[in-house]
């Protein structure tokens, strides 16, 4: 059975596999569209919901034989809001569990060593009571390591996309790709953590945006370790559900 370490390593040797399995020779998504049975094509919005799912779709295949060359068994989320996307359980011990969420974001096209950031789970119920089951597909405390398999790309701002007008198949390669420039990343999800919420009035915790930092692994509590994301994070809830607003963020960082 794979340690947490091992785990990561693994995974990481999957995702320099990806950008291949996913992109032409110049840089581009491969997937075009959608095609009905009348064969007609269907250029994709570049809505980042829409490219985040159709991401996943497109990796699975690489997933199931990554989790079988692993000895790994794959338990997809329950529901669409559940923790994570992916546990993968290993077969000869059923309580090694790690958790991974397919994470995407695009690069800043003004500031391109800034990404759009990342939510990476809630700080809320699951996140709290370790043994709950509360929009978790198992208990946060039966995970040995929290992980998220991280894609960044550029968008095709200013590109032509009509989204209106179906094309034939023989038109397929002048579809313009809504994304390129597609670079996957492992890390462990506390790693790359910010200090504020990822979304709005939800119960997210935040990413950090530089680039090279994500790729390093270097987020706030980098170089204080897990149980300092924790914390920060456990008191971060309490507050706000006080209608306070955090800790000084000196209180955290020395």
């Amino acid at each position: 059975m794979p340690s947490k370490s091992e785990f990561e390593i693994a995974l990481n040797e999957l995702t320099e596999t990806l950008s291949h399995h996913v992109s032409t020779d110049d840089g581009q998504w491969t997937v075009k569209g959608f095609i009905d049975t009348f064969k007609n094509v269907y250029t994709i919005s570049s809505d980042t919901k829409i490219v985040s799912k159709i991401l996943e779709i497109h990796l699975f295949p690489k997933i199931l034989t990554f989790a079988e060359g692993h000895d790994l068994a794959v338990v997809l989320a329950e529901h669409q809001n559940y923790y994570p996307d992916i546990s993968f359980v290993s077969k000869h011990d059923e309580s090694v569990k790690f958790a991974v969420d397919f994470k995407t974001t695009y690069r800043n096209s003004d500031k391109p060593w800034l990404c759009n950031g990342f939510t990476l789970g809630s700080h809320g119920k699951y996140f709290e009571n370790r043994t709950s089951t509360k929009n978790i597909q198992f208990p946060y405390s039966e995970y040995s390591g929290h992980f998220c398999l991280g894609i960044i790309y550029d968008r095709a701002d200013g590109a032509t996309i009509d989204e209106t007008r179906p094309c034939q198949l023989n038109e397929l390669h002048s579809i313009t790709s809504v994304i390129s420039n597609i670079q996957f990343f492992v890390a462990e999800k506390w790693r790359i953590a910010g200090d504020k919420g990822g979304s709005g009035n939800t119960a997210n915790i935040g990413s950090i945006q530089r680039i090279d930092d994500i790729l390093a692994g270097n987020g706030m509590f980098a170089n204080l370790g897990e149980a300092w994301f924790d914390d920060y994070w456990d008191e971060f809830r309490q507050d706000h559900s006080q209608g306070g607003f955090g800790r000084n963020e000196e209180d955290h960082f020395p």
